[in-house]
C-alpha cells in the first residue's frame, strides 16, 4: 500500500505532542508545516507560545507570491505576514489565535535579493517578473481552499484551539478564497470580505477600460478592442488544450467566479468592508439589493469613504496617500463585530 498522502512533518508532532522547542520566527510567529505528496503547506500562527485556548482567525491574503518574512542582506529579518502587518496584532491576539498561510510554492522567509519590487518572490534575480512556474500552475481559486481546509482540520485538533468559533476572513483574492471556504466548511461562524469584487475578477478589467475611456485616457475604440481581447482571453481560459500550454489563464478561470452566487448561500453572519476609491469593490454598493431580493439578513456592510483598496485615503490627483492609512481602524471594527 502506499503511504498516506497527506503526513504532518516530523517536528509539528515532536513540538506539539511532547512540548518541545517551536519553530519560531523572528520572535514573532510559529511555523508549522504539512506536507503532502506534491505540496507542502506552511503557515504560522501569529504568536510565540500556545499556553492560552482561543479561536482561530484564519486570514487569507490576496494575490502575488510574497513570503510571510523577509531577510535582507544587512539587517534584521522583518514580517510581511500577507499584509496582516496593517492590523492592530496585539488586539486580534486578545481574543484569537491569528492564522497564515504561506502562499503555495512560496518560501515563508526569502532573502530580499530574491524579491521583485513589489516583494513577490522571484527564483531567479536577473528576471524579476519570472514567477516560479509552479506558483503559477497552483495559482488557483481550488487549490487554495484545499490548502486551507487542510491546515484548518490540523487546527481543530489541537487543544490550544478552541472550536466554539472559527473566524475566515480574506482580502483582495484572499475574500475569494474565504469564500469558498465558508461555502464549504460547515465549522466557519463568522466571514469577513475586505476589497472584495462581488462579480470576479475580469469584470474589474472591463470597468477599468470603460472609465479609462469616459476620462479619454484611451478612445472609445480602443477600449472595444480591449475589451473585446479580454473576452477572448476568457474564452482561452476555458479550451483545456490551450490552457495547458499557457497556465497562467488558470488564476483567470478560476478566480473570475462570480462570488455574488455564493454570498447568497452562505448562511453565517458575513461582513463586507470596502473602501468607495476602489474599482475592484465598486459594485459592493449593489451586494445589499441582492440581500433585500433574497430576503438574507445575515450582511453587515460597512462602505469607508475616499479610501482606496488597501484602505489609504484618496488625495485629489486620485492617488493613495500612503501618510494615511486606516487598515487598523477597518480590521478592529470587524474584530468588534466577531464579538458581538
Amino acid at each position: 500500500m502506499k503511504k498516506l498522502k497527506t503526513t504532518l512533518l516530523l517536528f509539528v508532532f515532536i513540538q506539539i505532542s511532547f512540548g518541545q522547542k517551536l519553530d519560531i520566527i523572528n520572535n514573532q510567529a510559529i511555523q508549522f508545516s504539512i506536507k503532502k505528496e506534491k505540496d507542502t503547506i506552511n503557515f504560522v500562527l501569529i504568536d510565540t507560545n500556545l499556553e492560552e485556548i482561543k479561536p482561530v482567525f484564519l486570514f487569507c491574503q490576496g494575490s502575488l507570491p510574497m513570503p510571510l518574512f523577509v531577510q535582507p542582506a544587512t539587517e534584521n529579518m522583518w514580517m510581511i505576514g500577507g499584509g496582516i502587518t496593517n492590523f492592530d496584532i496585539d488586539e486580534i491576539k486578545k481574543n484569537y489565535h491569528l492564522i497564515v498561510i504561506s502562499m503555495p510554492k512560496t518560501p515563508v522567509i526569502v532573502e530580499e535579493k530574491h524579491l521583485n519590487k513589489s516583494y513577490c518572490y522571484i527564483p531567479k534575480e536577473e528576471e524579476p517578473e519570472e514567477f516560479d512556474k509552479e506558483y503559477v500552475k497552483a495559482d488557483f481559486l481550488e487549490n487554495y481552499e484545499s490548502r486551507a481546509e487542510k491546515v484548518l482540520n490540523f487546527l481543530r485538533k489541537q487543544k490550544w484551539v478552541d472550536n466554539s468559533k472559527l473566524i475566515v476572513a480574506g482580502h483582495s483574492q484572499g475574500s475569494k478564497v474565504a469564500t469558498l471556504i465558508a461555502l464549504n466548511n460547515k465549522k466557519v461562524t463568522h466571514l469577513g470580505l475586505f476589497g472584495a469584487n462581488p462579480f470576479g475578477r475580469i469584470d474589474q478589467s472591463i470597468r477599468d477600460y470603460r472609465k479609462k475611456a469616459e476620462r479619454k485616457e484611451i478612445t472609445w475604440e480602443q477600449a472595444n478592442e480591449y475589451i473585446e481581447n479580454k473576452y477572448q482571453m476568457y474564452r482561452e481560459s476555458y479550451d483545456k488544450e490551450t490552457l495547458s500550454k499557457n497556465p497562467d489563464l488558470l488564476a483567470w478561470k478560476s478566480f473570475s467566479r462570480p462570488l455574488i452566487n455564493d454570498w447568497l448561500k452562505i448562511k453565517i453572519p458575513t461582513y463586507l468592508a470596502y473602501g468607495t476609491n476602489d474599482i475592484a469593490a465598486d459594485l459592493c454598493d449593489l451586494v445589499p439589493l441582492f440581500y433585500i431580493q433574497n430576503a438574507k439578513e445575515n450582511l453587515t456592510y460597512k462602505r469607508y469613504l475616499n479610501l482606496e483598496h488597501n484602505f489609504f485615503e484618496v488625495q485629489e490627483d486620485g492617488r493613495a496617500n500612503y501618510e494615511k492609512e486606516h487598515w487598523t481602524e477597518v480590521m478592529n471594527e470587524f474584530i468588534k463585530w466577531t464579538k458581538k
